[in-house]
């Protein structure tokens, strides 16, 4: 009897442990199905030739406060949202990609995404949900294709692009770019919804044609930039902000560019901070409506400086040299009066000879604080009023009070610059270095 007892507690332990045995396969079994399950669901989220965990020590995070202004004429308060201004990112629960030739990498979900590695005919693209924000963090990264853009934005809400600190990124499309159905992708970084550029690294562009293209907002909070290009270096529909930022800009048309071919009431730029060096064979800066700089340093050349239909000036260091005119006010938007208003910083205008202005309006001319330094043929000229209410004005290294007004140019006679004025009446001067011409009118 003592024998089958203990022979019947040992079959039910067997029993016992048999079924704890098949419970635990069973958790194993559903764990596996669940991580599968994860992994087709990344994989249709983000197809790329190499999935790996890349860690980054970016250090403390670094959030940029932006030297913003309420009472110029764009109201800038709001232009930088808590994430623009941030130049680090959030890697808490970043997915990371290895690049490889040929394969591109396709993001559908909201999140961030860390890139490294090179790739040549590679693409990045954001076809996310209409309220999806992507970031893509580039460490060290090297695109090169023949037509195509190395990073491209179909659909999102919005995409940040961040440059990790001390990394070196290069993204170059060399050949003439094919067009995505009726899309005109022509910019190796093309954007139909708004893009945020930040960072603490270094990110370099070529192109055949736009550098980084934004048909909608284009933000700029930090990162150093390097752009060559044909076209536009740095083009937006309806406007471009710029807190901070390091560029160094050649390009074959315009350095800065907001332009809305269908709405000649947008396309403005905003700038409070930042370097700049632009060569461009058209315009340094053009916006269709205002462009307002609040700060930042310009080292500009080009045909004319900066163009817009407003065009404020409020602070900052500027430094034009142009062939055309340094500043120009022209009624490219029927929301403004073409007006340049000068309230503060530094300006410097070199022009070349010939029929060239310093400063052109096609309107009102505002010099209330600052320093204007023109040297040219025609230091101003204008065709509404002019008011010179605070500030130094230097015209050809003389400081003076006046604007003159240089509506017609040229000199009178022999080596002669007649100024003269509307309201003061007309005064001949043999002043000037051109010969022949008829003088012009100010005040």
């Amino acid at each position: 009897m003592m024998t089958q007892k203990v022979i019947a507690v040992l079959s039910a332990f067997m029993i016992l442990f048999t079924m704890l045995a098949l419970t635990a396969c069973q958790q194993e079994d559903t764990s596996a199905t669940e991580a599968a399950a994860q992994t087709a669901e990344t994989a249709a989220e983000t197809t790329a030739a190499d999935t790996t965990t890349i860690r980054i020590d970016q250090g403390d995070a670094v959030i940029l406060t932006a030297n913003t202004t309420a009472d110029g004429a764009i109201d800038a308060t709001d232009l930088f949202s808590d994430r623009d201004l941030r130049q680090t990112a959030d890697l808490s629960e970043a997915v990371s990609y290895n690049l490889s030739d040929g394969e591109d990498v396709t993001i559908t979900k909201a999140g961030v995404y860390i890139l490294s590695g090179s790739a040549n005919n590679a693409s990045v693209i954001i076809d996310a949900d209409d309220q999806d924000k992507v970031q893509l963090v580039l460490n060290g990264v090297t695109i090169t294709n023949d037509s195509a853009p190395a990073i491209y934005v179909k659909n999102a809400d919005k995409v940040f692009v961040t440059t990790v600190k001390d990394t070196v990124n290069s993204l170059t499309v060399s050949g003439a770019f094919t067009t995505d159905g009726d899309t005109n992708t022509d910019a190796v970084i093309f954007s139909k919804d708004d893009l945020t550029l930040n960072g603490l690294g270094t990110l370099n562009i070529r192109s055949t044609d736009n550098g980084i293209s934004c048909k909608d907002d284009l933000t700029v909070t930090g990162g150093t930039y390097t752009i060559t290009c044909s076209s536009d270096a740095l083009e937006a529909n309806d406007s471009i902000a710029i807190a901070d930022g390091t560029f160094t800009i050649d390009t074959g048309k315009d350095g800065l560019h907001a332009e809305n071919d269908e709405d000649n009431a947008v396309g403005c730029i905003y700038i409070c901070g930042g370097a700049f060096s632009i060569n461009a064979q058209s315009d340094g800066i053009q916006g269709t409506t205002i462009v307002q700089i609040d700060g930042g340093t310009f080292t500009i050349s080009g045909s004319e400086g900066i163009e817009a239909t407003y065009v404020q000036i409020n602070g900052g260091t500027v430094n034009i040299t142009a062939t055309d005119d340094g500043i120009n006010g022209s009624q490219k938007s029927s929301a403004y009066t073409p007006t340049v208003e000068i309230n503060g910083g530094d300006i410097t205008i070199s022009m070349g000879q010939g029929d060239t202005d310093g400063i052109d309006v096609n309107g009102n001319l505002y010099i209330n604080g600052g320093t204007v330094d023109v040297t040219c043929n025609s230091p101003f000229d204008y065709d509404g009023v002019a008011e010179h209410n605070g500030g130094t004005i230097i015209a050809n290294g003389t400081e003076t009070d006046t604007i003159t007004n240089q509506m017609m140019g040229g000199g009178m006679g022999g080596p002669g610059e007649m100024q003269g004025g509307m309201q003061d009446g007309m005064q001949g001067g043999m002043q000037g270095n051109r010969p022949g011409g008829m003088g012009g009118f100010g005040n």
